[in-house]
Parts: C-alpha cells; structure tokens; sequence
C-alpha cells in the first residue's frame, strides 16, 4: 500500500479494513500469523494482497488446488463476484479442469509449453487436439441419470417393497 499507492499509516489500516471486507475476512485477522489461518484463509490474504495494487489482470496458479471442494467453491464464488464488481481479468492456471470451466470465458490447452488449442468452456466437447480430448475426457461427470436405466428385479421388488 505504501509502493503503489504512498498511504499513509491511518490510510493503510482503512485499507486493510476495506480489502479484508472485500475478501470476506474478518478484520481481527489481520494481526493473526499465517500458521493461524486455515487455507480457505491464507488464500484469501493472498488475493486481498494482489487486490491491494488495485489491479486490472490477476494471475492465479493454482489457487484452488490445496482447498477442498466446499472452501475451493467459495473461493471461486468470491472471485466471480468481484470480477463483476471490481471489473477484472483472471489469468487461471490450474489443473482442475472442472475448476477452469466454472470460471473461464476463454480455455487455452498447453502441451510440452505451447499452446494446442483455444476454445470456449461450451465446446470442450469439441475440442480437436488429441491432448485437448484426453485432458477433457478425462474429468469426471456427475451423470445424476445412472440408475435411470436399470432393470428391477420383480421378485426383489415383492420381496422387500418398493423403494
């Protein structure tokens, strides 16, 4: 806050108020330890940092690979919400394709350090490079129809009722 913007001590408290809340941090973390924050936390600190800057480009690698999924949506729910308010850009390396698809306009697949393809989150479907197919297929679907197709057993059925 004193590099890019010269604030003074009273400026830099407000702030740090101001970012926190922006994170959705409680300000009595500020004066905690890093080994007193959680992940979910620590991230968050991280990004209120690069938010101090007042950035137009954020790069996030691997923000979301050490959270767990609740924490890791959270987070991603959080990055959404301040994109729009905030008007940023993302740059979003990450592994977890699932992830990429949640909050990418634009999907750039490298392979050995190039770049194979670019597309859309709506036609990974379509994808066209060999490593792109294998990369999407292989990111597990919740298919909430599995069972639709099954075949019931009528002496099953009768035997220990319908459920």
């Amino acid at each position: 806050l004193v590099f890019y913007h010269g604030l003074d001590r009273q400026a830099r408290s407000k702030r740090v108020d101001e970012l926190l809340d922006m994170v959705r941090l409680p300000k009595s973390l500020r004066y905690r330890y890093p080994a007193e924050l959680s992940g979910g936390q620590k991230q968050r600190v991280n990004f209120a940092r690069a938010l101090a800057a007042d950035p137009k480009l954020i790069i996030c690698d691997e923000i979301t690979s050490a959270l767990d999924t609740v924490v890791a949506s959270a987070v991603i729910e959080l990055l959404k919400e301040l994109q729009r308010e905030l008007g940023l850009s993302y740059i979003f390396i990450s592994h977890d394709l699932s992830v990429v698809e949640a909050i990418c306009d634009e999907i750039m697949v490298m392979y050995n350090g190039q770049r194979v393809e670019q597309i859309t989150p709506d036609k990974v479907k379509a994808a066209t490079h060999p490593y792109s197919k294998l990369l999407f297929s292989s990111v597990p679907k919740l298919d909430p129809t599995w069972l639709d197709g099954l075949v019931r057993d009528p002496e099953l059925v009768s035997q220990y009722g319908h459920r």
